[in-house]
């Protein structure tokens, strides 16, 4: 695990939200499904209050993950160099075909969004580059060439 989870500011505040609803919200729905489910009778054969009993076992667990990414959280800073970094957009050439990412934690990551991992392959080869630089980035698929055409 890392010590740290780098995070947009944007991110920090939708975890802290879910976070929140899942602590106030989500647990009081939980307990009265679980109050509900007691006055049916026997609890051993009791479904409802087995699957409330699940319900809370995995929003507490979420809890707990969400508690410790709030608190290894790093908010992404750049320091508007030129060179790729966390928090950075690159635009590369591939092939001819031009793409676009943005160099995230891992928390936010979603490639198809164009949100890259820093831990990713992709996302460690960009990192500490510069507009002109060639990068090659292995992939399952085999090696990609990229040239970095723009850093934002």
């Amino acid at each position: 695990m890392n010590e740290y989870e780098y995070i947009t500011q944007e991110g920090l505040e939708k975890l802290k939200k879910e976070l929140d609803e899942l602590r106030s919200v989500k647990r009081q729905e939980i307990v009265r499904r679980i109050e509900t489910a007691k006055e049916l009778g026997d609890l051993s054969e009791n479904s409802e209050y087995q699957e409330a009993k699940e319900s809370q076992a995995a929003n507490e667990a979420r809890i707990a993950e969400l508690e410790e990414l709030v608190r290894r959280a790093v908010i992404i800073t750049r320091s508007q160099t030129g060179v790729a970094e966390i928090g950075s957009t690159i635009t590369a050439k591939n092939d001819g075909t031009v793409e676009k990412y943005t160099i995230v934690g891992s928390e936010e990551a979603n490639p198809r969004g164009g949100k890259i991992s820093n831990e990713s392959p992709i996302g460690k080869a960009f990192l500490k580059k510069k507009v002109g630089d060639k990068v090659d980035v292995e992939t399952p698929s085999g090696v990609r060439k990229y040239t970095i055409i723009k850093v934002e």
